[in-house]
């Protein structure tokens, strides 16, 4: 039997995985403790009223054989959707085509998947610390990757400091796990290196929705010449709290070719129609009404919500004297242990005796050892309680 062997080269347990054992065997040995999760970024406000209604619809349509839909039109999506994408970028002032949108089941699917387009063996340059999606998909693929520093000095967000010539380079803003955003001219220096030598940058914006800032880009496509070497890659999971439905869509611009002439859109479209039968018509006009008017306002309320989560913890930890970064325009606060700790020692140290569970930026990778990642998704209550835990 003939396997792939890269495999063999992942880690034996995912990061949440082992998180999910040290909580479980805490609880087994304290079943009346009251843990508090601040550690998986899931959100817990329920769907707009908009998007509920929405799908109601689709629903009902669905159960009358004049309105009852199959397959959608090619697999990369309702023309009603991706034109609604293209809408949405166009009222923060960027211009995509329709056409060079293909919806998914979600920005992680697609961003393990899109490496198909470029074969195996493909040479990436990733942040430290960063997602371990982007890591653990490219040791299965058999790719070498190269990591670029991402430390206090440098704000968690590593400049173009590479040495060799690369295929492909991950950005993701607001960054998971540090909640740091690149400013534009940070991005300019990527886009300006991609296009020296060649590589194509996979930019992350599941997170764009959480910028305040009007002077941060959402977009790679606000920086000059991205469209010729950025592919961006998107989700509804926390614009809408789709993390349970499942909805995301990748841009490929039509100007990113390879180096025989190749459109990408057209190798990342032949992959998806090949591979995946598309989102279901419920999902897709769920996330169509997540893009109108009603829906955006409903949205950006629960977005708010979690942004004032965020400041809560932050005002815990600035009385503490604990210096941390993100949690102004993402979700995510990133914290320095205190007293100098190791990740996972501070991690078990929230867990027995605050009842709180987190995420220890060592499994980010190496530059995340010391520091430890909580999140805002929380309900108001639980986040208050767990701010009041960490004052005691």
């Amino acid at each position: 039997m003939k396997i792939n062997r890269n495999y063999f080269n992942l880690q034996d347990s995912y990061l949440f995985r082992t998180i999910a054992q040290r909580v479980n065997a805490y609880k087994a040995a304290h079943p009346d403790a009251e843990i508090i999760r601040l550690g998986i970024g899931d959100v817990t406000r329920p769907l707009a009223p908009a998007i509920v209604d929405a799908m109601s619809n689709a629903v009902r349509e669905m159960g009358d054989a004049a309105t009852f839909r199959g397959y959608d039109d090619g697999g990369v999506g309702y023309d009603f959707l991706r034109d609604a994408i293209a809408a949405y970028y166009k009222s923060r002032g960027v211009t995509i085509d329709a056409d060079e949108i293909i919806v998914s089941d979600g920005a992680k699917s697609d961003v393990g998947n899109i490496l198909d387009i470029f074969g195996g063996g493909a040479t990436v340059v990733v942040p430290d610390p960063v997602y371990p999606v982007y890591v653990d998909t490219n040791i299965m693929a058999g790719s070498k990757i190269i990591y670029v520093n991402g430390n206090e000095a440098n704000g968690f967000l590593p400049p173009p400091d590479v040495s060799e010539n690369a295929d492909i380079v991950y950005i993701c803003s607001p960054n998971n796990p540090t909640g740091a955003v690149f400013t534009r001219e940070a991005l300019k220096a990527w886009v300006d290196w991609a296009l020296r030598v060649g590589a194509v940058i996979l930019f992350d914006a599941a997170y764009e929705a959480f910028i305040s800032d009007a002077s941060l880009p959402r977009s790679i496509y606000e920086i000059d010449g991205a469209r010729r070497c950025a592919i961006e890659i998107c989700s509804f999971s926390k614009l809408a709290g789709f993390t349970g439905v499942r909805c995301g869509y990748t841009i490929v611009p039509r100007e990113i070719v390879s180096a025989d002439g190749k459109a990408l859109f057209d190798l990342w479209k032949r992959r998806q129609t090949t591979k995946f039968n598309g989102v279901s018509y419920i999902t897709q006009r769920g996330a169509e009404a997540a893009l109108g008017e009603s829906g955006l306002a409903q949205c950006r309320e629960n977005i708010a919500y979690y942004r004032e989560n965020a400041r809560i913890i932050g005002a815990a930890l600035t009385k503490l004297g604990i210096r941390y970064f993100g949690g102004d325009n993402a979700p995510y606060i990133w914290l320095r242990c205190p007293d100098g700790l190791g990740s996972w020692d501070y991690f078990d140290y929230l867990l027995n005796e605050k009842n709180i569970v987190s995420t220890p930026g060592e499994g980010f990778g190496k530059n995340g050892e010391g520091f430890l990642r909580l999140t805002a998704f929380g309900s108001r209550e639980n986040t208050e309680k767990a701010a009041e835990r960490l004052l005691r």
